[in-house]
């Protein structure tokens, strides 16, 4: 568990936070530019240190102003990565790692150069010298430099806000692959939903240096109280397990959480039984009182309807659903919102384009 509290105040801004947090897996710190999400990170790292703060992680302490005590920066067992790599640029890639294997005593090292190297896919590069590199790989080397200090928390700020998205999606599979097999806390700084959607775990929702909402990332940002609904990239994530594909027509069928009904999703072969996490947008649910059986969509599941408000666009509502368990949102105009009846309690069918869904 991570127990963080700070109060620190600048012209014209004020981070007031107090959150407790998983103690593993990736928590995301989201919100607009100017939140308070790098703020609060920095304060974490001991790089600013809040006039009242508290930061406990896991069975450490490493700021408690009450008592006097702060852990200077070089002596918090972190890792941290920036929006740029900062990579030394006369030296090779093996000796930039090296730099941050040589910041952990031999005997307290739990990531080593042959596993940090194969988690991010950079054994090819040891050789070359950073300008010899993309920015997606020279930020792979920054985040294996920072994972051979052996961190007892790997702080992440926007470290993909300088990539153009083809660089963004060839590194989002590895900082999958840090999730599912280190077993290091993660806080990951971000203002793009889809990020976070695909990595986070937990999420903090930052506006004006205060916490709007702390919880669960598939709870979270189903409600319809928090400013996250009500945007064009509104949407829910829902982590499945694969209960069949099928090869000719490259489909997985992806069983819901805690419920009897599935989904079709295109996508590339995967085991029975694998999990796979994938994000329904709001703007991609449609609704209808009855199952359209000859139709090109896919998915229709039945659900019924609990909440309902206005979206940003006032010719739109947003409307709550439960799948047998499941939430899930859906943005429609409010003419179709009257010629549905919609109203809560009702029963009715949503339905989702098998290539709508993001996996």
């Amino acid at each position: 568990m991570m127990e963080i509290r700070l109060q620190l105040s600048y012209s014209g801004f004020a981070l007031d936070v107090d959150l407790h947090l998983p103690g593993r897996g990736v928590t995301a710190l989201y919100g607009h530019s100017g939140s308070g999400k790098t703020t609060c990170l920095r304060c974490i790292a001991g790089l600013e240190r809040a006039g009242d703060g508290f930061v406990r992680i896991n069975d450490e302490v490493w700021q408690d102003s009450r008592s006097g005590l702060f852990v200077p920066p070089h002596q918090r067992p972190l890792g941290y990565v920036f929006q740029e790599a900062s990579l030394f640029a006369h030296l090779s890639v093996r000796a930039n790692l090296a730099f941050g294997l040589k910041r952990t005593p031999r005997a307290q090292r739990r990531v080593d150069m042959a596993q940090a190297t194969e988690l991010l896919g950079i054994g090819h590069l040891l050789e070359r010298h950073p300008q010899h590199l993309s920015g997606g790989e020279r930020q792979r080397i920054g985040i294996a430099r920072a994972l051979l200090t052996s961190p007892r928390l790997l702080l992440m700020d926007e470290p993909l806000a300088a990539l153009d998205s083809q660089r963004k999606s060839e590194i989002l599979p590895y900082l999958e692959r840090l999730h599912d097999e280190l077993d290091i806390p993660v806080l990951y700084v971000s203002h793009a939903q889809d990020e976070v959607a695909r990595l986070a775990d937990h999420i903090v929702l930052l506006s004006d240096g205060k916490a709007l909402a702390s919880g669960p990332i598939g709870v979270t940002l189903a409600r319809l109280d928090l400013p996250l609904a009500r945007g064009d990239e509104a949407g829910v994530v829902i982590d499945g397990v694969v209960t069949a594909y099928d090869a000719h027509y490259q489909l997985l069928t992806l069983q819901l959480p805690g419920s009897a009904s599935t989904m079709r999703v295109a996508h590339a072969p995967l085991g029975v039984g694998q999990a796979l996490r994938v994000k329904v947008q709001a703007r991609d649910v449609s609704l209808s009182l009855q199952a359209e059986e000859h139709s090109s969509i896919l998915n229709r599941l039945p659900v019924t309807v609990t909440e309902e408000i206005a979206a940003d666009n006032s010719a739109h509502v947003l409307v709550r659903l439960d799948a047998g368990g499941t939430p899930l949102l859906a943005r429609i105009t409010r003419f179709s919102r009257d010629q549905l009846q919609l109203h809560p309690g009702q029963a009715l069918w949503a339905q989702i384009k098998a290539v709508a869904v993001l996996a």
